[in-house]
């Protein structure tokens, strides 16, 4: 197989890349589609998620392709599961009520703190999200952007970066939603001042060793002073915790 690509010119190269691509991620969607979709109505929908794009978008991710290959049996259940370095996918319920709660329009800039395996990133993208995600961990940070690359995500839809996440990104700053996939012990002044006016950032606050509050902050701007906050209490979570380097 390496003589094959070896003889062939740059631009053959390429063309058979895409193909091999395009072929992994057909075949990728096709697979396990029944249990996709009875994982849906079974655990989330079930459970009153009820916008459309979202439901759709967890029919379409192949969850099994972002969790180790030991572990793909276990996929389509509604449960967390380990992605090695300490860090877990959330479960597919939890991953579908945040990304209702982002009430994310096609076209909306999206922050994501904790890229970890790449699926929560890759529901928000097929939501129809511009995403900047940011993972701490380097290997997890290169496993997970090629899997999207893999599976047919542009870097122009989703960027990723290896960085700390708990400063956020102020360089693509104002965000329509910020979600947050691990837990701050308190609330992080520096991301809801990257929200734009009228965005939404869904994040978990609360011990690392405990209880946490899964909580949505709805930035409003007021017509003669600075912006104000709204909160409210989605449901209590548990969360692997929010690392940084400071």
């Amino acid at each position: 197989m390496h003589g094959v690509w070896w003889s062939c010119s740059k631009a053959q190269q390429t063309v058979l890349t895409q193909e091999v691509t395009t072929s992994r991620l057909a075949e990728s969607l096709g697979e396990r589609r029944d249990e996709r979709a009875s994982m849906v109505e079974s655990t989330i929908r079930a459970r009153n998620v009820e916008d459309v794009r979202v439901l759709d978008a967890m029919r379409q991710v192949p969850r099994h392709e972002f969790v180790p290959k030991h572990l793909q049996h276990l996929a389509y259940s509604d449960r967390s599961l380990p992605i090695g370095e300490g860090q877990t996918i959330s479960q597919p319920y939890i991953v579908a009520l945040m990304t209702e709660w982002a009430a994310l329009k096609p076209g909306d800039r999206c922050l994501e703190i904790g890229t970890g395996c790449g699926y929560q990133t890759a529901v928000l993208a097929e939501v129809g999200a511009s995403i900047v995600s940011l993972e701490i961990n380097p290997r997890l940070a290169s496993e997970a952007e090629f899997r999207l690359r893999r599976l047919g995500y542009s870097a122009v839809q989703v960027q990723c970066h290896t960085a700390d996440g708990s400063m956020g990104w102020p360089d693509a700053a104002p965000y329509d939603v910020i979600i947050v996939t691990a837990a701050a012990a308190v609330l992080p002044d520096c991301l809801l001042a990257q929200l734009a006016d009228s965005g939404r950032m869904i994040l978990p606050i609360g011990p690392h060793d405990g209880i946490q509050r899964l909580e949505k902050w709805f930035r409003r701007k007021q017509a003669d002073g600075p912006a104000t906050f709204e909160s409210t209490f989605i449901l209590n979570v548990q969360f692997v915790p929010l690392q940084s380097r400071t």
